[in-house]
Parts: C-alpha cells; structure tokens; sequence
C-alpha cells in the first residue's frame, strides 16, 4: 500500500512539471520496472486538483508557506504566477565576449546547437529550455568556448553587468567577484581598457577566474582574501556588489532550494548584505558609483537593504535605474519590475518579466567630495 502511494507521489510531481497524462504513460509502458501508473481517474483527479482555484495562495505558487507573503510583497499582485515562472525549465544562456569576437560570429558557430541572440542583452545568445528527458549541449566542449569565445552566463546577469556601465579609463571594483562572470563582462564592456579589480572574501569560490581571464583575454588584478585593499579605498569609480543572497531568482535552476529555504536563512543573508554594502561602498570615490546587485527577488534582500543602507548615511542617492535602462538597452521592452526609491528607481527582473533568472539591480552615486 505504501509503495503504491510513492509511487503516485512520484507520478504527480511529474504530472505537476509540465508533462501530459499521454506523454506518461508512454514513457513507462512496456517498462517492467517501473511502479504502476495511477488509474486514469486517479491521474484526472489530480490534474483536476493541480488547476484547482480552491488552493491556498503557495500550494498556487508552489512554494513554502512561509514564502507566500514576503512574495506578494516583492512581486506585487501577479505574485503567483511570478512564483510559477520561477518554477519552469530555464534556457542555456551564453555571452558572447566581445575582446574576441562579436555575437553574430558566435552565433554562427554555434547555430548548429540551436543559439539565438538574445531578446534583451546586446552580448547575449539564447538555447532554448529542453524538452521531455532532454539535455541542453555540453558548449563547454566547444572550440568557441575553450578559446574564450563566450562565456556561459545567464541574461539577467549580463543585464546587470551592463547596466552598471563600465567605462574605458574607470577604476572598477568587483567586489564580490566569486568565480569572476561579471568581472569578464565588465572588462569586455569597457574594451579592456578599465583598470579592473576583483576580490572575493571566499577564497575558493574565487579560484577559477585566473583561468577564465587568461581564456577570454581580460585584464584584471585580482585581490585575495589576505590581501592588503588600502590603496583602493576611496579611488573607485565603480564599485559592483554582486551580494549573497538566498537565490530565490534561480529557483527554476535548483528546484529544491525553496523548500530548504528558511527564515532564520533570509535573515542571515540580510545581515551579510548589510556588512557587504558597508565595505564595498568604502571603496567609492567622490562621484562614483555603487552597483548591488543580487540573484534574489525578495524585497527584504533587495530595496530594504538600499533603503536601509541609505538611512545610516549621508552623502548617497540612488540613480534612476529605468532611465539607464532606456539609454543602454533603447531597443528593449520595459522587462523588469521598477520601485522608486528617493528620487530614483531599483529594477527586478523575472523569468515572466524579462525571460531570465531573478535579478536586482540598483546604482548608487556618492556625492563628491
């Protein structure tokens, strides 16, 4: 008997992603070592229930419960079906680096795989999410990769990238650099002609960015954990905080991450936030820029922290996030979620927004001095 209801748990869950009734059963037929199906009634009922109206809001979202307010509260009055967005099947999403070649070339080598540019980002290439048991390409394999080429690299972070605008001849921080992606975005956007920086407090996350660099061709003092940052502090133009967050954006990527999430978690990550703005933004010059950015789309992690940010200090504004996008992406629909903040805005972004994983983005600009 026990069996037979893990079994139907099984079935329902994979009832639940997507596939039909049809697609199933004949994927299990003739398999002898697969459970019994559900009866074709049992399957209907389920189905029936899944589009059920009745369900509470997160059983709708599916999400913990615990997860339904902060949501709406972050997303607004779609937030169920924002929620549902985060639950589907994301694309391979690549960049193409331009130090070495432009995106049309790439995708052209890679038009075999099934590469689109991108809707949104002017660097991006697109396969689309796969199908039943499929499995997108191994590009790692590729020649375009191997020799720096394109990176792979969701839209939403090359979004960010762009938006912070690196510049030829700025002083850039990133800050929070991990494995270094946005780091080869910015230098690629600024033509390798930015004094670039990056650090990470974790020295093992930021291990394999002397490898990507030297493969993309980008120039870049990387800084460890021990190392002395006192003749940076102050001397930025740009400084980007790509924060630790909960990675509530990359639900449909890690499926079981919202079900660990806790609310002890959330706050811890809050508390990192909060320590990492107030380190990074010692690195801003009079009239520079700070980039936060998160792959989270709870508010509590995105505009609280710059609200909460801005209430210690003087000396700070944010920089209105929609008018940069509509300078830097003219050609682009308004795909993000906008809140004002004092006389500016922050942006999200979301897989039923802008297609890509979930984003924050918000500029900051300290005084001169």
């Amino acid at each position: 008997m026990g069996s037979h209801v893990h079994a139907d748990l099984v079935y329902g869950a994979v009832l639940d992603s997507g596939t039909t009734a049809d697609a199933l059963t004949a994927a299990v037929e003739g398999d002898r070592f697969a459970p019994p199906l559900p009866s074709a009634d049992r399957i209907g009922a389920f189905l029936a229930e899944v589009r059920s109206p009745d369900h509470e809001p997160a059983a709708l979202a599916d999400v913990p419960d615990w997860l339904a307010a902060p949501l709406e509260a972050s997303l607004g009055k779609d937030w169920i079906e924002e929620a549902r967005a985060l639950s589907a099947r994301p694309p391979l999403d690549l960049r193409a680096n331009l130090l070495k070649a432009s995106r049309d070339e790439v995708a052209a080598e890679l038009a075999p795989l099934g590469a689109q540019p991108s809707r949104l980002s002017p660097w991006g290439l697109r396969i689309d999410p796969i199908q039943g048991d499929g499995r997108h390409p191994n590009v790692q394999v590729e020649r375009g990769f191997q020799t720096g080429l394109f990176e792979i690299q969701d839209e939403g972070s090359q979004l960010a990238a762009l938006l912070a605008g690196a510049e030829p001849g700025q002083r850039i921080l990133d800050y929070c650099a991990g494995a270094g992606g946005k780091t080869l975005a910015l230098a690629a956007a600024s033509g390798n002609q930015a004094d670039m920086h990056a650090f990470d407090a974790d020295r093992q996350r930021l291990a394999p960015i002397w490898d990507r660099l030297a493969r993309a061709g980008a120039t870049a003092m990387v800084h460890q954990p021990r190392d002395d940052l006192s003749g940076l502090l102050g001397a930025m133009d740009l400084v980007v905080v790509d924060a630790p967050c909960t990675g509530s954006g990359t639900w449909r990527r890690r499926p079981d991450a919202k079900w660990r999430l806790t609310e002890a978690q959330l706050r811890k990550r809050m508390g990192e936030q909060d320590h990492v703005l107030e380190q990074a933004s010692r690195f801003v010059a009079g009239g520079g820029r700070l980039a936060y950015i998160t792959c989270s789309v709870l508010r509590e992690e995105n505009a609280a922290r710059i609200e909460s940010f801005l209430a210690t200090r003087s000396g700070w504004r944010v920089v209105d996030a929609e008018a940069i996008w509509s300078e830097r992406l003219p050609e682009a629909s308004r795909a993000y979620r906008a809140e004002r903040i004092q006389s500016g805005s922050v942006l999200t972004l979301t897989p039923r927004l802008s297609g890509t994983d979930g984003f924050f983005f918000a500029l900051l600009t300290r005084d001169a001095t």
